[in-house]
């Protein structure tokens, strides 16, 4: 199936997760993971009608998106995969949302290069809800202490964001996160991917992360 079948596809099933949910959140945003694809891939997808996008690299983002931003003024670029801080001041520049707050380190270099720049993309907090080594994210017991340094700091961070672990049933990490976005009144939920986007619906997700499901099997972009 082509890109444009898939996205299709991927936002009836968005749609129905909705309406088979007993409280699902006041919308459902789609975002598609454009991970090693190239522009080709990514513009089929703009001609479809998607303009919300996640790259996991400040540096592959570099390289695919600044045309494509100037070109389709309505395109909103996420930041989902960590970030360094001496990363900061690229990804600033180029993210309208950055969906990988998860430290008090990078908080400062953030509200540093806002006081620089004059310029903060908005902010999700990611947290390990399976609190795995090998993961970015803030750990569960921390993440009241992270939300409260950023929002000193003035930061615009406006919701939550996890990916559970693959071996594990996802709802109760889905439901972990989405009581903890309501006890400190953030109002932004991103969960789910392609395996179980629909699952991140019920649970209230504000935006869900596909990318295989849309693009395929993720391919080496050429250097």
């Amino acid at each position: 199936m082509s890109i444009s079948q898939n996205l299709a596809g991927i936002l009836a099933r968005i749609e129905a997760a909705r309406k088979a949910a007993v409280a699902p959140a006041p919308a459902t945003h789609l975002v598609a993971v454009s991970k090693t694809v190239p522009q080709e891939g990514i513009r089929e997808a703009i001609a479809a009608g998607q303009l919300l996008f996640g790259e996991n690299r400040v540096q592959e983002a570099q390289a695919k998106y600044p045309h494509l931003k100037s070109e389709h003024p309505g395109l909103e670029l996420h930041l989902i995969g960590p970030l360094q801080t001496n990363k900061v001041k690229e990804a600033v520049a180029l993210f309208d949302v950055i969906q990988s707050l998860d430290r008090i380190k990078l908080a400062d270099a953030l509200a540093a290069e806002r006081e620089k720049s004059g310029k903060c993309p908005r902010l999700f907090l990611q947290v390990n809800t399976g609190e795995e080594p090998q993961k970015a994210g803030v750990a569960p017991q921390d993440a009241a202490a992270l939300i409260d340094h950023a929002r000193k700091l003035g930061l615009p961070l406006e919701g939550l964001m996890c990916i559970p672990p693959t071996a594990d049933d996802a709802a109760p990490h889905f439901a972990f996160l989405a009581k903890l976005a309501r006890d400190h009144g953030l109002a932004q939920l991103s969960m789910g991917m392609s395996g179980d986007f629909e699952l991140a619906v019920k649970f209230g997700a504000t935006h869900v992360r596909v990318g295989t499901a849309i693009f395929g099997a993720r391919q080496p972009i050429a250097a």
